[in-house]
């Protein structure tokens, strides 16, 4: 049974959705973060080329941090980032550290990401190769329970061990990069193309001009809708986190296992808490979100070999994903779910109703509530 329930803002998100990012003090914050860091001996601001350029020189890997700099989700761990917190400091030393701030312009066959996320990191080789991503989140106010420093330094760990280990384990990476897109960047969407460049106007409304990362799958929808074309999956449901394989990592580690569900696909492969994911189809992992990776290019159903180390000891299995496994998901979190929700609901959310609610609302069993 289904309740139909207004999210606080959800009835007017529709309309509201853009207001959302154009007030003052949003545009005071993209541009005072231009402004800290655009002359910073730590980081390169919105120059992707220039930090190959110094990749190659250093022999260092690329640090990208991708943030959404008015959105409020993940400012907290952004400013740790940022400020290069201590316990991370040494770490950020040894990258070359990129700050982009919009999806305006993004290579879209090589920031492939979670796009429902204000803050990502994607990791580089000098030459462009993809050695993993950072971040993740598995609903709307829970951030700090999916990101800490001390997992973000493990996943650091991870990249700087590849890059010295490049050469030999360059074939395994090769996974990590997706397949070319129908659109090379954002702006290239046919929704998109007559609102935006590929570039940020500092010169006038700085906010307006940007597209924010969401907007990118919801530009990806709208290619099919404007078709006639069913959506895929992948797209409906996107990267799905570990919890729909029944996996709960600990987010002060890069990807090690605290709990998994009894009745889930990594139970029935043999997983357990205390278990450190290693690698997954081939691909080395540096955290939760190249777990997430694999899943979302994983199809509708199939087979993931999952390698992992316990008590000292590699190990490996096979994880089943049966047909519909991804539909497990909830997307209620997303923003990109927003225009979802216009299309169908008018900006409601639907919501299971419990056998309590029922009987405390007395609800009939056979009735929707409104």
């Amino acid at each position: 049974m289904l309740r139909c329930s207004l999210w606080t803002v959800a009835g007017l998100l529709a309309l509201a959705a853009p207001a959302l990012c154009v007030g003052q003090d949003r545009e005071t914050k993209v541009r005072n973060d231009r402004k800290l860091l655009e002359n910073s001996d730590h980081w390169i601001y919105n120059d992707l080329p220039r930090g190959l350029r110094m990749a190659r020189l250093t022999r260092k890997p690329v640090l990208v941090v991708l943030r959404c700099i008015p959105c409020e989700a993940c400012h907290e761990f952004d400013e740790q980032v940022v400020e290069r917190e201590p316990r991370i400091r040494e770490l950020l030393d040894k990258f070359v550290c990129v700050r982009i701030p919009q999806a305006n312009g993004l290579d879209l066959s090589l920031f492939q990401y979670d796009y429902d996320m204000s803050f990502a990191v994607m990791f580089l080789h000098h030459d462009g190769t993809l050695l993993g991503r950072f971040g993740t989140r598995t609903g709307r106010d829970n951030e700090q329970d999916d990101m800490h420093l001390e997992g973000f330094a493990e996943a650091m760990t991870r990249v700087l061990d590849l890059e010295q280990q490049f050469n030999q384990v360059k074939p395994s990476l090769a996974g990590k990069r997706g397949l070319a897109t129908a659109f090379a960047s954002p702006e290239r969407f046919p929704s998109l193309k007559d609102k935006y460049t590929d570039s940020l106007d500092y010169q006038g409304k700085v906010v307006q001009s940007c597209i924010h990362c969401h907007q990118i799958r919801e530009a990806d929808r709208m290619v099919y809708r404007s078709q006639g074309a069913a959506l895929p999956d992948e797209l409906l449901y996107p990267w799905p986190s570990l919890e729909v394989i029944g996996l709960k990592c600990d987010p002060k580690t890069a990807t090690t296992v605290s709990a998994v569900h009894p009745e889930s696909f990594a139970a029935a492969a043999g997983l357990q808490p205390g278990d450190t994911l290693q690698a997954m189809n081939g691909q080395p992992l540096v955290s939760v979100a190249d777990a997430q990776w694999v899943l979302q290019r994983a199809g509708n159903q199939g087979v993931i070999e999952v390698q992992f180390q316990r008590g000292g000891e590699q190990q490996t299995v096979k994880l089943q994903l049966p047909d519909g496994w991804r539909k497990k998901s909830d997307i209620s979190w997303r923003v990109s779910t927003w225009d979802l929700r216009r299309m169908a609901f008018g900006g409601m959310v639907l919501e299971s109703m419990t056998a309590d609610e029922r009987e405390r609302l007395k609800v009939p069993a056979d009735r929707m509530a409104l």
